[in-house]
């Protein structure tokens, strides 16, 4: 028996043998295998599985740019932004941790916090009390603002803090320290966060900057990896931008005009100052003026800038193009004598005055200086109806003048081939044509400044960043009328001053040219006729140097049209513009052209 056991025992080992040295085979052919998808997976990665993992695990918070201010000429903030954040948790993730790991810059370690520690250091940081805050992190809601308009150097901190379920998340807030100071230039944000109105809207992307991104790793379980990415891509802010404007003359011109408003009950009003040798708009006020902090306090209808975007029929300030275009064509001169009639027929068209009078024989310079409908046409027969359209053109008629607002009007100025019989005639005293109140003063510009027109200026620079000032150039000087022509149209706008109708324009001290113009209003509801007048004022000084244009508009006051005056409002706001440029009292005598023929 014993010798038939060891037999048995020994046909056993070499089998065992066999299989052992099979399964050490078979596990390490399987090591072999995973160790080489491992090896694939995190080493070589051949089907982005990881990084596709790190993807999924990444979470991008969006950093805002800050908004671009918007200056006055000498650096009076009208707009600025400043950046806040909102403190946001998911309740579901922070409910449910009761500890959670951070990193320690100081040691360099993983630390473990609990939860309560971490609501104490939270709210310290936003000064709330523990019970308070603790409540509010508590719940199912996946997104609750826990505190709002936090500021920068706090958000900072609150992210170092790396509480479960707790993001910031950045906001621009809008402010606007001078309220209703050029209020409808500035405009405003719709929503905080896009320009609605005014420079807001036109200069938006200027404005906004480009936002960064934050990306930092969160787990399965939600909460953010203490040692994952965290990358950094900061904000670039947004362009600065200068005006022409000076805020103090501004703020002078709207109380003008505002009160000029009100004491006539006119629907509104319109004052713009401009700087003759630059073409840079100093001073722009419009009546009821929105504060862009609240800017539905206003009707809607008041929250633009009417001295772009009113066009309106000017009346006989457009005589001045008149004047200019017969004394450069050689067809008349400032002393040139014209026999007027009670009232001028031609061409079945019948022309009258503001006031009775008999046969006169006046000069061009005593036509303008009483603003006479019938002398004008008269002279102006001497000019073809093209060169009539032409000159209108040349002088920026039809022509909107770009300065970066909503909303430019270019007016009407019709084609001279469709004008009627009495149209033709009317476009000479500024009827039948409509323009901004900012067209007319381009054009009185011109003559100011020896015939060359600038086109006016609002935005003066765009400021970068870094402090970097990108100066606006002015563009398209245009020689609109010889130097001598207007000279000669400057001397007849002073005479109608010294000698003619418009004594309500002289100031103390400095030598003025100022022309009037009164044309009816049509009605807004559409239906036929007219609805009251469109007062205006528009006038230079001091006239040995011209350095401002002043005009004022008034549409419809209340009255007789002919006792409403601009005058005051044009004294008080040239007078303010002189004193505040510091602009040397005339020296020179001033120009009296005769009115009437001898």
């Amino acid at each position: 028996m014993a010798q038939n056991t060891g037999k048995a025992r020994k046909a056993k080992a070499p089998n065992a043998t066999r299989r052992l040295r099979l399964g050490l085979g078979v596990m390490l052919t399987l090591l072999l295998v995973v160790g080489g998808k491992l090896f694939l997976v995190q080493g070589l990665d051949v089907g982005g599985m990881a990084e596709a993992a790190l993807q999924n695990r990444l979470t991008p918070v969006e950093l805002p740019a800050e908004r671009g201010s918007i200056l006055d000429a000498n650096g009076t903030v009208l707009a600025s932004s400043v950046i806040r954040y909102n403190v946001v948790v998911d309740q579901r993730v922070n409910t449910k941790t009761e500890t959670f790991r951070r990193f320690d810059e100081a040691t360099e370690e993983l630390v473990k916090v609990s939860r309560d520690e971490g609501i104490s250091e939270l709210a310290a940081l936003l000064g709330m009390e523990k019970s308070t805050l603790k409540d509010a992190l508590t719940g199912n809601q996946p997104y609750y603002i826990v505190a709002k308009d936090v500021k920068p150097d706090v958000e900072d901190r609150i992210s170092k803090l790396q509480i479960p379920g707790i993001v910031t998340v950045g906001t621009s807030k809008r402010v606007y320290p001078n309220g209703s100071v050029a209020g409808g230039i500035v405009g405003f944000l719709r929503d905080g966060t896009t320009g609605q109105a005014g420079l807001e809207q036109t200069q938006d992307e200027i404005l906004k900057g480009t936002p960064g991104k934050r990306l930092f790793e969160i787990g399965a379980d939600g909460l953010r990896i203490p040692v994952g990415v965290d990358q950094l891509t900061p904000a670039v802010n947004g362009k600065d931008i200068k005006l022409t404007l000076n805020s103090d003359l501004q703020y002078f011109a709207q109380q003008a005009i505002q009160s000029q408003r009100d004491k006539l009950s006119a629907e509104w009003g319109v004052v713009i100052v401009q700087d003759i040798k630059t073409g840079d708009i100093i001073a722009m006020a419009d009546t009821n003026a929105p504060d862009p902090n609240d800017p539905g306090k206003v009707d809607a209808k008041d929250r633009g800038v009417r001295a772009v975007t009113a066009a309106y029929e000017p009346g006989s300030v457009e005589k001045m193009i008149t004047a200019s275009a017969l004394i450069e064509e050689g067809k008349s001169s400032p002393l040139d004598k014209f026999t007027i009639p009670p009232s001028y027929t031609v061409d079945g068209q019948t022309f009258n005055d503001s006031f009775t009078h008999g046969t006169e024989d006046r000069t061009l310079a005593g036509i303008l200086g009483w603003s006479m409908n019938t002398g004008t046409v008269m002279a102006g027969q001497r000019l073809s109806k093209e060169q009539r359209y032409d000159w209108l053109k040349k002088f920026g008629i039809g022509e909107a003048p770009d300065i970066g607002l909503p909303a430019q009007t270019k007016g009407i100025l019709t084609p001279y081939e469709q004008w009627d019989g009495r149209q033709e005639y009317t476009v000479l005293f500024g009827q039948g044509v409509s323009q901004s109140t900012l067209q007319t003063v381009r054009a009185f510009q011109s003559i100011a400044n020896n015939g060359v027109m600038l086109q006016p200026r609002l935005i003066d620079s765009y400021i970068t960043p870094d402090g970097t000032e990108e100066k606006v150039p002015a563009q398209d000087p245009r020689q609109i009328v010889s130097p001598d022509t207007a000279r000669q149209v400057r001397d007849i706008l002073e005479s109608a001053v010294t000698e003619g109708q418009i004594k309500e324009a002289g100031l103390d001290g400095y030598r003025v040219g100022a022309k009037t113009g009164t044309s009816q209003s049509p009605c807004d509801d559409g239906t036929a006729g007219f609805c009251g007048f469109t007062a205006s004022m528009v006038g230079m000084a001091p006239m040995d140097d011209p350095r401002f244009i002043v005009e004022v508009v008034l549409q419809r006051p209340k009255g007789d049209i002919y006792g409403i005056s601009n005058g005051p409002v044009f004294r008080s706001v040239m007078s303010q513009a002189l004193r505040t440029y510091n602009v040397p009292p005339s020296t020179g005598e001033p120009v009296r052209l005769p009115q009437y023929a001898k």
